[in-house]
This record gives C-alpha cells, sequence and structure tokens, in this order.
C-alpha cells in the first residue's frame, strides 16, 4: 500500500474506458453462457477500480486545496470527461438488465445490484449530459466561495470553522461577536451562493423533466435509491420528530438556558452546554490520532487492525487551512481497498467526532471492501451508512477519557445533548428541499421566507438575537449538503434513531450489541434498507412508535445528566 502524499495521480484514460464499455456491452449481448456475462461485469469493475481510484485522488486533493490551480481544472475535465460516458454505461446496464442470464446473475449477485441498474438507468441519460456537466461545474464554484471566504475577528483572518471554536467561548460577548462575524460572512456571500443554488435548482428541475419525473423531488427518490419509502413516509417521519423530539428539545434548551444562566437562549448560546465551557480534546491532531489508534486497538480486533492501516498509510486529511473545503467526508480508493478521511479540526470536541464518526464510515468500508467482491455494493444508501458512522459515536464513550480526560463525562453528555437536539434542524433541512424543489422557480426570498416558516415548526427556540439576515431565514445556505448533495439529509435522522437503539442496548449488552453492528457493517449494500436493519437487528424508524421507543432511553439519561 502507499501513502495517499505519494500516490501517482495520472488522468484516466476515458476515451479507453468508453471503448471497453462498448467491447464489453456487446459480450454480454451475445454471451452464450452466464459465465461470460459474469466476466465481462468483473472486467470492466477492475477497469473502472483505476479510474475511480484517479477521480477520487483528484477530488480530494482538490478538496484540500480550492486554490490548487492544477486539481481545479483537472477535476472540470474529469466531470465534464465522465459525464460524457453516460451513452456508454446506458448501453451496458441496458444489456445486464436484458440479459437472458440476469436470473443467473441475481442469484449470484443478488437482486439488490439490478434495482440499482435500473434506478441508474431511469436517472441517467445522454440527454442530460450537458446538465450533468454544468451542475458539476456549480458545485465546484459552491465549494470555492465557501472555502475561501474569511472575515477579520479580533486581528485575524477567520475562516467559518475558525470561528466556530470563538462560538463556544465561555465569554458570551465573544460568542456573540464571533456570531455576528459568521453571520456576516455568510451574507457578504449569500448573492452568489444563491445565485449558485437558483441555477442548480433549474438544472436538476431540467433534468427531472427530460427523464419523465414530474418533479426532481421523484427523481431524487429514485438517485439515491431509495426503494423501500417515499416521499408521504418521509413527512410522517417528520411529524414524529415534530411531535416526540421537538418538546423533548425544548426542555433540554429551557435547562440549557438556566445552566447558562441567561435571560433567553440565543442562537450563539445553543453550542455552549456548561457555564464553565465545553469539554475540549487534549492533544494535538498528531496525538488525538495517536489516542484514536489506542482506543480502536482496545475496542475490537477489527477496529484495531483498521485503524493501524489508515494510520500508517495516512489516509486523512483532518487539520484546516485556508483554502480547504468546508465540511468533512469519507470516500475510497477501491483499487488500494483504502477508506479516506477529510475533515476540518477547530479545537473543539468536533475533533473527537471526526476520529468516531468519518471513522464509522471508513471501517465499514475497509471491512466491506475486503469481503464483498461486487464494488457497487460493498457501500450502502446514506439511510444505512449514516447508522455505521453514528453509532460508532457511542460505542466509543469508554475511552472518551483519553481525549478529554477529567472532562470525559462532560463530553458524553453533550454529545448525547447533541445527538438528540440535531434531529430537529435534520428534518427542517429535508423538508425545506421538499419545499423547494416543489417550486422550482421561488426566488431567494422565497426561500428564507419557506425557511423561517420550517424553523418555526421545528426549532420553535431559534433565537438570532436580531440579526436580520438570519431572522430573515438566511441560515438554510449554511448547509452544504443542499448545494452539493440535494435532499441527502433525513438519512442522518433516521440513523440517528437507529444509533440509539444500539446505544441502549450497548449498555445492557454491549458484546450482543457490537456483535449485530458488525454483522451490519460487514453485509454493506448487498440488500435494501428494511432487510438490512433486519440485519443489524434494528426497528424500522417509519413505523410509529419507534421514534419515540428509541429515543425514551436517551431522554430520560439526559434528564438524569443535565436537567
Amino acid at each position: 500500500m502507499t501513502k495517499f502524499s505519494e500516490i501517482q495521480y495520472q488522468r484516466p484514460d476515458i476515451e479507453g474506458l468508453k471503448t471497453l464499455i462498448s467491447e464489453l456491452t456487446q459480450k454480454v449481448k451475445e454471451a452464450q453462457s452466464f459465465e461470460e456475462v459474469r466476466d465481462a461485469y468483473y472486467t470492466l469493475q477492475d477497469r473502472e477500480k483505476e479510474t475511480d481510484t484517479m477521480y477520487t485522488v483528484a477530488y480530494v486533493r482538490n478538496t484540500i486545496n480550492t486554490a490548487d490551480d492544477f486539481y481545479d481544472s483537472e477535476m472540470k475535465w474529469l466531470q465534464e470527461a465522465t459525464a460524457n460516458t453516460i451513452p456508454q454505461y446506458n448501453a451496458w446496464q441496458k444489456a445486464l438488465a436484458e440479459s437472458k442470464f440476469r436470473k443467473e446473475l441475481e442469484a449470484e449477485f443478488g437482486s439488490q445490484l439490478f434495482k440499482l441498474i435500473d434506478a441508474e438507468l431511469m436517472t441517467s441519460d445522454e440527454k442530460i449530459i450537458e446538465e450533468t456537466i454544468r451542475e458539476g461545474e456549480l458545485r465546484q464554484a459552491y465549494q470555492k466561495t465557501t472555502a475561501v471566504a474569511s472575515i477579520e475577528f479580533r486581528g485575524e483572518q477567520c475562516n467559518f470553522y475558525a470561528l466556530l471554536k470563538h462560538m463556544q467561548s465561555t465569554d458570551r460577548a465573544e460568542r456573540k461577536e464571533a456570531f455576528e462575524a459568521w453571520a456576516k460572512l455568510y451574507e457578504e456571500i449569500s448573492g452568489d451562493l444563491e445565485s449558485q443554488y437558483a441555477e442548480l435548482v433549474k438544472l436538476r428541475d431540467t433534468k427531472a423533466k427530460k427523464m419523465g419525473f414530474s418533479s426532481y423531488t421523484d427523481m431524487a427518490y429514485v438517485e439515491r435509491n431509495r426503494f423501500d419509502y417515499t416521499k408521504e413516509d418521509a413527512a410522517k417521519f417528520r411529524e414524529q420528530v415534530r411531535t416526540i423530539i421537538t418538546p423533548a428539545v425544548a426542555k433540554i434548551h429551557e435547562a440549557q438556558r438556566k445552566h447558562l444562566g441567561v435571560d433567553k437562549l440565543r442562537y450563539y448560546d445553543e453550542s455552549l452546554k456548561f457555564p464553565d465551557g465545553n469539554a475540549l480534546p487534549i492533544g494535538t491532531a498528531k496525538e488525538l490520532v495517536e489516542k484514536a489508534l489506542n482506543m480502536y486497538r482496545e475496542m475490537s480486533p477489527e477496529t484495531g487492525e483498521f485503524f493501524e492501516f489508515m494510520k500508517e498509510n495516512e489516509m486523512y486529511d483532518l487539520e484546516t487551512k485556508p483554502g480547504k473545503r468546508m465540511g468533512g467526508y469519507m470516500t475510497r480508493f477501491p483499487l488500494y481497498q483504502a477508506p479516506f478521511i477529510f475533515s476540518n479540526f477547530n479545537g473543539t470536541e468536533a475533533d473527537v467526532d471526526v476520529l468516531t464518526h468519518e471513522a464509522g464510515h471508513a471501517f465499514q468500508g475497509y471491512l466491506a471492501m475486503r469481503s464483498i467482491p461486487v464494488s457497487a455494493l460493498s457501500g450502502s444508501t446514506a439511510e444505512i451508512n449514516e447508522i455505521h458512522s453514528m453509532s460508532m459515536e457511542h460505542f466509543a464513550y469508554p475511552w472518551m477519557e483519553s481525549f478529554f480526560g477529567e472532562n470525559s463525562e462532560k463530553y458524553i453528555t453533550a454529545h448525547l445533548l447533541g445527538a438528540l437536539s440535531t434531529i430537529p434542524y435534520l428534518v427542517s433541512v429535508d423538508e425545506f428541499q421538499h419545499e423547494v424543489y416543489a417550486k422550482p422557480d421561488m426566488t431567494p426570498t422565497e426561500w428564507r421566507n419557506v425557511w423561517h416558516e420550517i424553523e418555526q415548526k421545528y426549532m420553535p427556540w431559534r433565537d438570532y438575537d436580531g440579526n436580520e439576515f438570519l431572522e430573515e431565514g438566511g441560515f438554510w445556505m449554511q448547509k452544504q449538503h443542499i448545494f452539493l448533495y440535494p435532499f441527502y439529509y433525513i438519512e442522518y435522522a433516521l440513523s440517528q434513531i437507529c444509533a440509539f437503539q444500539y446505544y441502549g442496548r450497548m449498555k445492557e449488552d454491549r458484546k450482543a450489541a457490537w456483535e449485530d453492528y458488525l454483522k451490519l457493517c460487514r453485509a454493506g449494500g448487498t440488500k435494501g434498507y428494511f432487510e438490512l436493519l433486519e440485519i443489524g437487528n434494528l426497528l424500522n424508524p417509519f413505523k410509529e412508535g419507534t421514534v419515540e421507543k428509541a429515543t425514551a432511553h436517551v431522554i430520560e439519561e439526559i434528564q438524569k445528566r443535565y436537567m
């Protein structure tokens, strides 16, 4: 294996890939045996591993430094070149879907693979190549706009992440000042963000209409492989959140107000859970990684092997820096069977969350890439993938003393508070996107109005202390998923409900909970959402009563710890 920094990037031969796809498509059509089709499938998969790895290397390096001209231009080239493979891939997938050996293929690969293929055929076609290329360009433009944005705060230039630490200060004046700077930074680039989003919404709506969908919402559900639930089911789940979790979080915020001794809890107070300060991780980024290695070695043989691999090969870029894209993610280099973790450390407890959350994703990828022969099935949909990450956050609790010292219990309390309190926001982002794509001609002012109304519905405690930009609904644009990954957000809420189930069970029988978690990780995406929940021994979040049952023990624990 090669360290990430030593991987040599080579531009993929996309024309050669297109030729190979066409040749293999013909072989599938002319195949006289199941074995011939299977061999063709694996031949293309081997080539795709090389192509996908080089694409991902360029993507990661571009997000690490959006100002790097080489990878900036390379990503533009790659997005256009790969979009132009749509005709070849459509013909390939159609040949597989229509193969006279489909039953034999399903018997060996599983029916889930063909559900994915059928969905791809419904959402991808050469008639939307132009829109697909432009969408990629706009995503890149958004990432650059937010990555380079900075503002002066107390004598230093700060990006969004640098301000977050100040927003957890025990000095309320400092929190408010940092909040005002954070809001001003978004307001200054809001024109660019709204312009980018307006074009993205119209492009996505156009794609959907060209593909025969009545709206982009319907297309997005197929694109995201939501085969087991509908937008009506999502609305019912959001209602469970509104009736069960929103009231509980309102009580938590009232307790927080009393803890902090403030007259009214403002937005800039929400992230500070304790008057003497939140728990902060002890050590440099390098030291935190070493602590994570010790934790994973002790957690299980599988996690120990996984994180030793990550550390030895430097499969992460953790610290924030100028020009680095916002957020965090896990991705994969399939050629090396290697996960990669990207984040922006900022000196808060969120740095440790990265080493559990993104590492949870990476751990699942590490296991699945080594045990599932079909690459397309090594990862599941986000509803399952986020269970891997969020559950790992809870499984890691016993090791928090190594990260936070005497403040470990404070961290666990704050983490539970955050895990529950974030859910109303998660469903707010989901409802916002349903509203936007139902009326794709809405104006930026209308977006703000919609967001403001949704906030009042799910987060009635939210108070921006008179900041006009946010009081009018500007907060929606701080969520990058809305721009980059449309409709990807309710999955976090669904997954947290499942992670809470594992947490409740690990309090009673940690070994049994861990074994079920491992089964879920190893299953990857070989089955559908509901089937995977059964494999992981989890209750379905959409069923009436699941939200209440999964959160009851968490609310009870929070009451004992904090209220």
